[in-house]
């Protein structure tokens, strides 16, 4: 192998490694949005659920809950 091919040949084994790092990283931040997003929809479901708890307190409280 001469000179020109061994460069070829090193460049295209960085260009492979870096293809390869990024396609890691893309990974993990995908990984990560889905964590936060399922994580953004436990709490808002936990919103929920205490706000729909305080409304029937009221609601037992004043003798307006029809249950």
């Amino acid at each position: 192998m001469n000179q020109s091919q061994n460069i070829s040949h090193q460049a295209g084994q960085a260009k492979g490694q870096a293809e390869e790092k990024a396609s890691g990283m893309m990974d993990q931040m995908s990984n990560a949005a889905q964590s936060a997003k399922e994580s953004c929809q436990g709490a808002g479901q936990q919103m929920k659920d205490r706000a729909q708890g305080a409304a029937d307190s009221v609601k037992d409280a004043v003798g307006a809950n029809k249950n």
